[in-house]
């Protein structure tokens, strides 16, 4: 078994896709309706992929205690670019131990995104 996708219901998907699409630079692998409701399936590069469902009942709230985490090359660099995209960091840098280090931004729903560097 394989975990295949992780669901966010959005308020604004464009404005979604622009964070997760093109700040964080996920794929579209497509966009469709279904039930009346727009859904866009992003390509992480592996599984599990990124689901964006538009709605305004949000099964998850971002107070919730869900995340989502990637794996970033640079922890230094990811937090120089997003900064210069206009995107706080909400908690960190923290070090648990000495080979990872990772920081949390907020998606424009409030959910976390944990960016992370192993080394």
């Amino acid at each position: 078994m394989s975990l295949n996708w992780i669901t966010l219901r959005v308020r604004d998907l464009e404005t979604s896709l622009n964070f997760y699409h093109g700040i964080l630079g996920l794929p579209i692998e497509r966009r469709f309706e279904s039930r009346g409701k727009q859904i866009v399936m992003l390509d992480t590069g592996t599984h599990p992929k990124l689901e964006l469902i538009q709605g305004n009942d949000p099964a998850l709230k971002p107070e919730c205690g869900v995340s989502v985490g990637f794996e970033v090359k640079s922890l230094d660099e990811a937090m120089e670019y997003l900064k210069s995209q206009g995107i706080p960091v909400a908690r960190g840098p923290i070090t648990p131990n000495p080979h990872l280090r990772f920081f949390y931004i907020l998606d424009p729903d409030g959910f976390e995104v944990q960016l992370a560097e192993h080394s």
